[in-house]
C-alpha cells in the first residue's frame, strides 16, 4: 500500500467537520446571543430588601399593600417611604455606605424634589396581561416568593435586563434561553396555566388577557 492511499484512509470524513461545524456554530450562539438579545440598565437607586424586612411587622405587605377595593399599590410611592425616611438622610447612622449612598439618593433626590422613582419593574408582564394580586395572595393564599423567589431577601438590586426587541424584562422569559425551568425563575404563560390546572382553577385565555 502506498504512503498516498495509507494518507487518504487516515483523513477524517468530511461529515465530521459538518458536524464540528454545527457544533460549534450552535455553541457560539448560545454565547452570544444573550449578548445581543438583551441589554442592562441600573436602578435609578440601589435597595435592601433584607434591611427591610428586618424592621417591618408584616413583611412584604409592610410596604406592598392593597387598596380598600382590593386593587394591589405595587411599588410604593415616594409618600409611603416618607413615614420613615425625611429629607435629610440618615448618614452616620447606616454603616453599610452602599445603603448609605442610596439613603442620600432618596432624601436628596427623590423625597426633597417631590419625584417619583422610575424603578425598572423586574416582574413587569406586558400590557395585554391582566394580574391581580389580590385574588393570589388573599384569596389563594400564595406566599410572595411562589412567583418572586429570594427578591424579598436581597440585599442590593441586581441590573435589569430587558429584551432589546419587546422592551420585556428578561426576568419574564427566564435566565435560560431555552426558556427551562419555572417559577419563580421565569414568569411565563405556561407557568400561570400549569399553576392554575394544579390548582383546579380556570385557566381559559380571558381570566388573564383582558
Amino acid at each position: 500500500m502506498s504512503k498516498q492511499e495509507q494518507g487518504q484512509k487516515k483523513s477524517p470524513p468530511d461529515w465530521l467537520f459538518f458536524v464540528l461545524g454545527i457544533v460549534l456554530a450552535s455553541a457560539f450562539g448560545f454565547w452570544l446571543t444573550p449578548t445581543i438579545l438583551y441589554a442592562e440598565k441600573t436602578q435609578p437607586m440601589d435597595f435592601s430588601h433584607k434591611v427591610h424586612m428586618e424592621q417591618v411587622s408584616d413583611g412584604c405587605a409592610s410596604c406592598h399593600t392593597f387598596r380598600e377595593d382590593g386593587s394591589f399599590t405595587g411599588i410604593p410611592a415616594v409618600a409611603n417611604c416618607q413615614e420613615c425616611h425625611s429629607e435629610e438622610a440618615m448618614g452616620d447612622n447606616i454603616e453599610n455606605p452602599k445603603h448609605r449612598e442610596a439613603e442620600r439618593i432618596l432624601a436628596e433626590e427623590y423625597i426633597a424634589k417631590g419625584k417619583p422613582i422610575a424603578w425598572d419593574v423586574y416582574s413587569g408582564q406586558p400590557d395585554c396581561v391582566f394580574f391581580s394580586h389580590v385574588a393570589h395572595v388573599k384569596n389563594a393564599e400564595l406566599e410572595c416568593a411562589t412567583c418572586h423567589g429570594t427578591h424579598g431577601e436581597t440585599d442590593n438590586l441586581r441590573p435589569y435586563e430587558y429584551n432589546r426587541l419587546t422592551g420585556y424584562s428578561r426576568d419574564i422569559w427566564g435566565r435560560s434561553l431555552l426558556g427551562l425551568g419555572g417559577p419563580p425563575e421565569r414568569m411565563k404563560m405556561d407557568d400561570c396555566a400549569a399553576c392554575h390546572r394544579e390548582n383546579g382553577v380556570r385557566d381559559a385565555c380571558f381570566v388573564c388577557h383582558k
